[in-house]
């Protein structure tokens, strides 16, 4: 039977008695997919979304399909970056619901709220003055394809301070192990984007045919009635997370800012490093290209399954260590990680069984196929490593030890992910497959790293 050391320390600090009460396993197991599962859904469903958008701009014209090639990566890089203060607000609000203190998790939750506000509407004045040349930056050479992404870009834009605000009030939610609510208000949304999209991009049911602008306008709806609903849900006044009375808010910054800003550096690494590796995929030619973005768009599902074992496994250590209950905290990261492992190597064996038909579901192109089938296979050995690494890297950002995660991913990105790459794609000239033996490089050398931290338990000790 596994045992979870418990660094001595911890003693002096947690509930001596959490050192020899045994651990409610099955309650614990019962909380991760609980929690997990609605975090998946609505992670597949924005996915499942995203194509949708994609499939109907296609349909409109190609200069509307090809400037979602510059709008949607540049909405996602401000996005994920800014956003990263929600990890913050969930290592903070997680510990005050777990020690019931709920002073501090309503302090936590405006705060927060406030941050979003402040930072979104900063973010969507600076991105709209400074829009031709961040259009220019991401190359966007054809004129036509250039007016069309800053249509788009001139509204959705201005709606980034939905977009945060709906990113932290899901975040606070789920720390506090509501994870159904973001999911249920998420699909109510995504429904809504759909909807207006497929009005607004064509001209139906009386609607003007707006194109890019057309689905510019149902995001920025759909944000908007995402974020009401949750900011709602927040305010009521039995909320744990209420607005309701005013103070803390001073001191609940100055920590969510200290947990947060090695976030924000892990963001960036990750940025910084994904337009490192695209830059070298984009060497090795058009059909390589064109196959990673099928590859990509097959690993997503998998890489979204583990992300949402992740987010229940923040949850639960936050909670955990806030009640003092240090061995019920790794617990329940090492289950949330077993679960997805299990998951992602069902993923893996698909991967190995079925690759061409992976593939030709999104390109019925013999050379993208067959470039595409060898990464499969080595994406298959990939998975279980990926499960670890994303899983208790969420743990630890739960734990509010964002700094080791912040580490590893430098680490992993910026030495090994983009070295092994070139080694193998380039220098050994293994082409695609190169690419993706050093990704799997990566993720292999994150897990023992990850594994061996939350072995040695130190970060049951990192305050928030």
């Amino acid at each position: 039977m596994t045992k979870f050391a418990v660094p001595q320390e911890l003693n002096q600090i947690f509930d001596k008695n959490d050192a020899t009460s045994p651990i409610n396993r099955r309650a614990i197991s019962r909380d991760v997919v609980r929690l997990a599962l609605p975090v998946i859904g609505q992670s597949l469903l924005e996915t499942l979304v995203f194509l949708v958008d994609r499939l109907m701009l296609g349909r409109h014209s190609t200069e509307s399909l090809a400037s979602m090639q510059i709008s949607g990566p540049l909405v996602w890089s401000i996005s994920s970056v800014l956003g990263a203060f929600s990890i913050g607000s969930v290592a903070l609000v997680g510990r005050a619901i777990g020690s019931g203190d709920r002073i501090l998790a309503a302090a936590t939750a405006r705060t927060s709220i406030l941050l979003a506000v402040g930072i979104g509407v900063t973010a969507s004045a600076l991105s709209l003055v400074g829009l031709d040349s961040l259009l220019a930056l991401l190359g966007a050479g054809d004129t036509t394809v250039q007016a069309t992404a800053a249509r788009y870009l001139s509204i959705v834009l201005l709606a980034m301070p939905l977009l945060l605000l709906s990113m932290v009030s899901a975040a606070m939610l789920q720390a506090a192990g509501n994870t159904r609510t973001p999911f249920l208000v998420a699909m109510l949304a995504n429904a809504v984007n759909a909807i207006l999209d497929y009005a607004l991009i064509f001209g139906h049911w009386g609607a003007p045919e707006l194109g890019v602008r057309g689905a510019a306008i149902g995001s920025a709806v759909a944000l908007a009635l995402n974020a009401g609903i949750l900011l709602m849900i927040l305010a009521r006044r039995e909320s744990a997370l209420t607005f309701r009375g005013w103070g803390g808010e001073s001191a609940a910054l100055k920590r969510l800012l200290r947990i947060s800003f090695p976030a924000f550096g892990d963001r960036g690494v990750q940025h910084l490093g994904y337009i490192g590796f695209i830059t070298m995929i984009g060497a090795l030619g058009s059909t390589a290209m064109a196959a990673n973005q099928a590859l990509i768009s097959i690993e997503s599902i998998c890489f979204l399954s583990a992300d949402g074992f992740g987010v229940a496994a923040a949850a639960i250590v936050a909670q955990r260590l806030g009640a003092k209950h240090p061995k019920e905290s790794a617990f329940g990261a090492w289950i949330a990680t077993a679960l997805a492992i299990a998951l992602l190597s069902l993923c893996g064996l698909a991967f190995m069984l079925i690759p061409k038909l992976l593939l030709s579901a999104f390109s019925p192109d013999k050379r993208i196929i067959l470039a595409g089938v060898p990464c499969l296979y080595v994406a298959a050995v990939a998975q279980p490593f990926m499960a670890i690494s994303t899983v208790l890297a969420q743990g630890l950002r739960g734990a509010g030890d964002t700094k080791t995660a912040f580490y590893v991913s430098l680490a992993g990105w910026l030495v090994v992910r983009l070295s092994a790459t070139y080694l193998f794609a380039f220098t050994l000239g293994f082409g695609l497959v190169g690419v993706w033996l050093g990704s799997t490089c990566d993720w292999i050398f994150r897990s023992i790293i990850l594994v061996i931290v939350f072995v040695r338990g130190r970060w049951q000790l990192t305050t928030v």
